[in-house]
């Protein structure tokens, strides 16, 4: 390893430039890789799964493929993935025990395609138990502590990646979203996380243990990671239809809307009719958006053409409750064919009123969460709260903020905005229209490169 060389703060892009010019060996990083998990992790406990064997065979043979002159946009570049992506040979629990035992014969389609760009999987990071929580912490392997502060939760579900991320055991991650599981760990852990519009990546072999159909609605697949720009990069490899469905179309992504800050039209949402939001992400906000106006960028506060959130909330806790009910617990009592139609029906509307808000908006920037990283919560979901501002409130309450780009499926760019007075990483979400995400992306990656 180089002596300059800091695995721990590079990007995914900088250590593919940097293994195609031979500046660094995928073996070197690899050991790198291992030697801070098993430095790090045991406190954090993010890298639940190790598969540290083969995961540096693979790095010998992306060294002989580099050797060899082979390039491809991640070739030999250590990476981990949430435990509910199966990987074959490895197990897939949900953290279920009943599941503990259930071994991958396969690998996800996105993990496929992400080992077919040359990464080099070193294991998979921790979860909630059927991926129904903003904490990670299962009877299969435990809790995961955030980084900073071990009696907080890095987030959930996908909390063991944003854990790995922000301590600098991997450059990159991926994860899954349905009512913010990438955008609320990436918000607590201060990287950057994104959703992806409903249907982009392919969710087949990322299901409960045994379980092969159809995606769930509403759900979502998409990379956790240090920069805006190694969000492109992996959001480039796994979008894209299934080999059955590729025969007949393929994705083209538009370009972003705009390449400098100044030319962006920007609204802030910070007030949600159902969820409550902490002073100190309202400033974060705010701080932003008077940077953004700095830098020229057309910023509103308030705008009518904003959908019903209040009713927009109902139809999505319609939704959310009945489609991760599948493969878990029951979270809601089952609803008729008809009613789960009107809900569909009643998102497409809802869908329709924010295309028309992006013909005069570029993006809309809001909380991924009400709170920052909070205490670990043992207790009863039903019984949790968040005290806001003085206030005692739901726990549930705060799928709202995440709910908003869920609902509309939206793509949707979390990213650090600053930190509250005691240190804790304070995130957003940059919301745009369906399927410009590269819009929500760059937008990020603008702010990143403007403000730090």
């Amino acid at each position: 390893m180089p002596p300059a060389f800091d695995y721990a703060t590079a990007t995914a892009g900088g250590l593919a430039a940097d293994l195609a010019a031979k500046r660094v060996s995928s073996v070197e990083l690899c050991d790198a890789a291992i030697a801070r998990i098993e430095r790090l992790d045991g406190p954090i406990n993010a890298v639940v799964v190790r598969d540290f064997e083969r995961a540096m065979d693979a790095a010998k043979g992306a060294d002989a493929a580099l050797a060899r002159g082979e390039r491809r946009p991640l070739l030999g570049v250590p990476m981990t993935v949430k435990e509910s992506f199966n990987v074959a040979g490895l197990a897939t629990t949900w953290g279920s025990p009943a599941a503990k035992d259930w071994i991958a014969p396969t690998d996800a389609v996105a993990v496929t395609r992400l080992k077919a760009a040359g990464a080099v999987i070193l294991g998979k990071t921790n979860i909630a138990p059927f991926l129904s929580d903003w904490q990670s912490d299962n009877p299969v392997y435990g809790r995961t502590n955030h980084p900073l502060d071990a009696g907080r939760t890095p987030g959930g579900s996908s909390g063991g990646a944003a854990a790995a991320l922000a301590s600098g055991m991997v450059p990159l991650e991926f994860g899954s979203d349905i009512g913010g599981s990438i955008r609320v760990p990436a918000s607590f852990c201060g990287v950057f996380g994104h959703k992806p519009s409903y249907g982009l990546v392919p969710g087949r072999g990322q299901a409960p243990p045994g379980v092969d159909g159809c995606d769930r609605v509403l759900d979502v697949f998409g990379p956790l990671a240090r920069t805006a720009g190694d969000l492109a990069l992996a959001l480039d490899i796994v979008a894209g239809p299934l080999d059955e469905e590729a025969v007949g179309y393929r994705v083209d992504l538009p370009a972003p809307r705009h390449a400098r800050l100044h030319e962006f039209h920007v609204l802030i949402i910070d007030e949600h009719p159902a969820a409550a939001l902490d002073n100190e992400i309202r400033s974060a906000l705010h701080g932003l958006a008077s940077r953004l106006e700095g830098a020229g960028a057309k910023v509103a506060r308030a705008s009518d053409l904003v959908p019903d959130l209040a009713a927009a909330h109902g139809v999505y806790a319609t939704l959310l409750f009945t489609a991760i009910s599948r493969g878990g617990p029951a979270l809601a009592d089952p609803i008729s064919a008809v009613a789960w139609m009107d809900a569909l029906d009643a998102q497409l509307s809802l869908r329709r009123r924010w295309a028309e808000l992006f013909k005069t908006f570029d993006v809309v920037v809001a909380p991924s969460f009400g709170v920052v990283a909070f205490p670990h919560d043992d207790g009863d979901f039903n019984s949790r709260t968040h005290v806001i501002d003085g206030v005692e409130t739901f726990y549930g309450a705060q799928v709202a903020w995440p709910g908003m780009a869920t609902l509309g499926c939206l793509p949707a760019t979390a990213m650090p905005i600053g930190k509250t007075r005691a240190g804790l990483p304070v995130g957003a979400q940059i919301m745009g229209p369906y399927l410009e995400d590269r819009t929500t992306i760059a937008f990020a990656g603008m702010i990143e490169r403007a403000f730090g």
